[in-house]
């Protein structure tokens, strides 16, 4: 008899087109509202977070793959407060200059009325967040924490920050917009500032720990395309993606995930140029995983693409939408998942229905 693959075996042998006993069974998390709703449906009232469900679903990720515990962002994390309390929303300053109103009962994106960057000015402020120096990027352990990942049989990886998301974030999609028309130079700047940090801080991490995967998070486009336009986006990113990708690749690693919503397609050539593999999570209504494996063949992986829709409609959408993606999960190279976290219009009994499915599924279809 043979041995069964490990998780970790499982994962590199997937992305790289090789056979498998079975694909590793991951998912994407859940809404808080979604686990409200199932607790009143048979989820025990003990289980409360997105990796409280995998662990009790016999799920092996997404949210709890495990990561190198390092900082890569804005550090020390920035103070936030409540300015005031508006019925069912707050007004909060976010620490950096900005200031946005949230919901406090439900899960919804944060809807700025002052973004953190309106200025050159206002960046100098926040770039000393970004400062490799700043001690506690890298733990006092990491002795230990090295020592740990030496003889692991799972997968392990890093996040590597975000090159253009988190611009968006801190000047809006209209304020970076305008830089770049504005004064390139500066939009350069800044996406250098974050290159320089992640490649600082694998500079350290690489000459001890060799992770799996490499995960960008980046969420710049929307149902109808980029937010970016693909031409800028080419000039002005790829190349840092490049500086960040390189020094993975020269240490084996492989697998780079950029994790990025909305219709992705125009997006996806200069990902690949600029070495991010990896598309994630491939909402179904938007991207075809098909059509990118017909362009760009074992170039691209592919994760996600299991339309959320079929899990809220029942089980015969549930049959139906596993079988139209048996030919590429045969393939290889792609991972399943639900194509973003659950929503709470899925009840517990159809979840528990595309859970088993889905574990068949994987046991019996598999590169």
């Amino acid at each position: 008899m043979h041995k069964p693959l490990t998780h970790r075996e499982r994962l590199l042998r997937v992305f790289s087109f090789q056979s498998v006993d079975r694909v590793p069974n991951y998912e994407f998390g859940y809404w808080k509202e979604t686990i409200d709703r199932w607790h009143n449906e048979g989820l025990p009232q003990h289980i409360k977070s997105d990796k409280d469900v995998e662990k009790y679903l016999g799920l092996e990720g997404i949210e709890s793959l495990e990561s190198i515990p390092v900082v890569v962002g804005l550090w020390p994390p920035p103070i936030e407060f409540v300015l005031r309390e508006e019925d069912d929303k707050e007004v909060v300053a976010d620490g950096l200059g900005g200031i946005y109103v949230r919901k406090k009962y439900v899960s919804a994106v944060p809807h700025y009325i002052r973004f953190p960057i309106r200025s050159k000015d206002d960046w100098k402020k926040i770039k000393r967040f970004l400062d490799f120096e700043t001690p506690g990027r890298i733990s006092l352990n990491w002795s230990d924490i090295v020592e740990k990942y030496r003889n692991r049989d799972y997968p392990l990886r890093i996040f590597v920050g975000s090159l253009v998301g988190w611009l968006r974030d801190w000047m809006g999609i209209e304020g970076l917009s305008k830089a770049f028309y504005r004064d390139p130079d500066w939009v350069e700047e800044m996406v250098d500032t974050i290159a320089d940090l992640v490649v600082k801080i694998l500079d350290v991490v690489l000459r001890d720990v060799v992770p799996d995967m490499a995960w960008f998070w980046e969420d710049i486009a929307y149902n109808k395309g980029p937010l970016i336009s693909p031409k800028l986006f080419e000039k002005y990113i790829v190349p840092r993606y490049k500086r960040i990708t390189k020094l993975l690749n020269a240490y084996g690693v492989k697998i780079v995930v950029v994790d990025c919503d909305g219709n992705i397609e125009l997006l996806v050539p200069g990902w690949l140029d600029g070495g991010v593999n990896c598309m994630f999570p491939l909402e179904a209504r938007y991207v075809d995983p098909y059509k990118l494996r017909r362009e760009y063949g074992e170039k691209i992986l592919l994760m996600g693409g299991v339309d959320k829709m079929a899990l809220i409609a029942g089980e015969k959408a549930i049959d139906k939408e596993l079988e139209r993606l048996t030919p590429l999960l045969e393939e290889g190279g792609y991972i399943p998942t639900v194509d973003h976290r659950v929503p709470p219009e899925v009840s517990y009994k159809n979840y528990l229905y595309y859970i088993e499915r889905k574990r068949e599924w994987l046991e019996k279809h598999h590169p």
